[in-house]
C-alpha cells in the first residue's frame, strides 16, 4: 500500500479479485537448449522483453514465455501418457483457467510479473517424442505464448490474475477533494462508464493539484505495466495550480493528439469554454495516458467521446496482432 502522504485511495497493485478470473501457477520450468523437453525448476527470473532466465526459447520475439493448462495436460495424461509437467515444452502451467479460451491481448498478472498473450497454438514442424509415441501433442493446439511486460520472479502457488479486458486506473487531482472538502464525483462517474463498458479498475487516486506526485504515479502505473489506460480528472484549466498537462507531457513517450482534439471539438457542441481545456493524451510503454477535466458533466461527456475508440487503443499498445497467430 502506498502510504497515506502519497494518496487518499490507492493500492499500487489493487486487484479486484471478485471481478478477476483467477489462476495458481502449478509449475515453472526450463530447458538450456531448444527441442528437449524442459524441468521444473523451484522458482524462475523472468525478464522484461526476454523470457525466463537461462530458458533457450528467451529472446526478444512474441514467444518468450509459454503456457499450458493443468486440465488440458491431466486430460492427457488420463489416456496413459504419463508426461511430467514441461514435457511439451511448457515454461508455466496455470490451474484454474482454460488458456485457449481467452483472447490475443490478455494480460496475465503475478506479483510483478506481468505476461501479454501473443499467439494461440503452433505449428509442430517436426514430431516431438510425445508425438511420435502417443500419436498427438497437445501444445499446437493448447499451448499458448506470451511476450513479457515487466519481469519479476515466478514460483509454483503464486496467484496469477487474467485481464482479457483492459485495466484501467483513475487519478482525480484536486485540492479540495483531497482535503475533504469537496466529493470526487468525476472518478464515480469515470469508474461507472468504465465498468459499464467492459473494462477492469485496477487502481483509483486522489492526489492534490501540482506535478510531483502525479508524475510519480504515473511512472509507477506505466513503467510497471500496471494499468492499459489511465484516465485523469482536473487539472486541464488555466488556473495556477492546473498542471495535469505538464505532468503527463513530462512523463510522455508519445503523443496521441487526435483524442484531446476530437474531446474537444465534441465539447465545443456543448459550451464555448471546451476550448479552454488544455487535456492532453499520451503513451508511457504499454500504458495510454489520457487527461479529462474537472466536472463531472464535461467528463461525461469527453469520456463518452473517446470511449469507443479506447479497446482498440489499448490492443494496439498490448502487441496490436501484428506478430500474433493461431492455429
Amino acid at each position: 500500500m502506498l502510504s497515506d502522504e502519497r494518496t487518499k485511495t490507492v493500492s499500487p497493485w489493487a486487484i479486484l479479485e471478485d471481478e478477476m478470473r483467477g489462476a495458481t501457477i502449478v509449475a515453472v520450468c526450463v530447458s538450456a537448449q531448444k527441442g528437449t523437453a524442459k524441468v521444473p525448476v523451484p522458482e524462475v527470473e523472468v525478464l522484461t522483453d526476454w523470457g525466463f532466465k537461462d530458458d533457450a526459447h528467451a529472446g526478444h520475439w512474441h514467444r518468450q514465455v509459454s503456457l499450458l493448462s493443468k486440465d488440458r495436460i491431466d486430460a492427457f495424461n488420463a489416456c496413459g501418457a504419463g508426461v511430467a509437467y514441461g514435457a511439451f515444452g511448457e515454461n508455466i502451467v496455470l490451474d484454474g483457467v482454460d488458456l485457449v479460451t481467452f483472447p490475443l491481448g490478455t494480460v496475465f498478472v503475478s506479483g510483478g510479473v506481468v505476461l501479454c498473450l501473443t499467439q494461440i497454438g503452433k505449428q509442430c514442424h517436426s514430431g516431438c517424442d510425445i508425438q511420435k509415441r502417443m500419436g498427438q501433442c497437445i501444445m499446437p493446439t493448447n499451448g499458448v505464448f506470451t511476450k513479457v511486460f515487466h519481469g519479476g520472479v515466478l514460483q509454483p502457488g503464486d496467484a496469477v490474475s487474467v485481464y482479457p479486458e483492459p485495466r484501467v486506473s483513475i487519478i482525480c487531482l484536486s485540492d479540495k477533494g483531497y482535503q475533504g472538502e469537496r466529493e470526487d464525483v468525476s472518478s464515480t462517474v469515470i469508474k461507472k462508464m468504465v465498468a459499464d463498458a467492459g473494462f477492469s479498475i485496477v487502481t483509483m487516486d486522489l492526489f492534490p493539484d501540482g506535478r510531483e506526485l502525479l508524475e510519480k504515479r504515473l511512472m509507477e502505473l506505466c513503467d510497471g505495466c500496471v494499468s492499459d489506460l489511465i484516465l485523469t480528472t482536473g487539472g486541464t484549466g488555466l488556473t495556477e495550480r492546473d498542471l495535469t498537462p505538464e505532468a503527463t507531457m513530462a512523463v510522455a513517450e508519445k503523443t496521441v493528439p487526435g483524442i484531446a482534439e476530437a474531446m474537444r471539438f465534441s465539447g465545443l457542441s456543448h459550451t464555448p469554454r471546451a476550448m479552454l481545456s488544455r487535456a492532453v493524451a499520451v503513451t508511457r510503454a504499454h500504458t495510454l495516458i489520457v487527461n479529462l477535466p474537472g466536472s463531472p458533466k464535461a467528463v461525461e461527456e469527453n469520456l463518452g467521446c473517446i470511449l469507443p475508440a479506447m479497446e482498440h487503443a489499448v490492443m494496439m499498445l498490448r502487441g496490436g496482432g501484428a506478430e500474433c497467430a493461431r492455429t
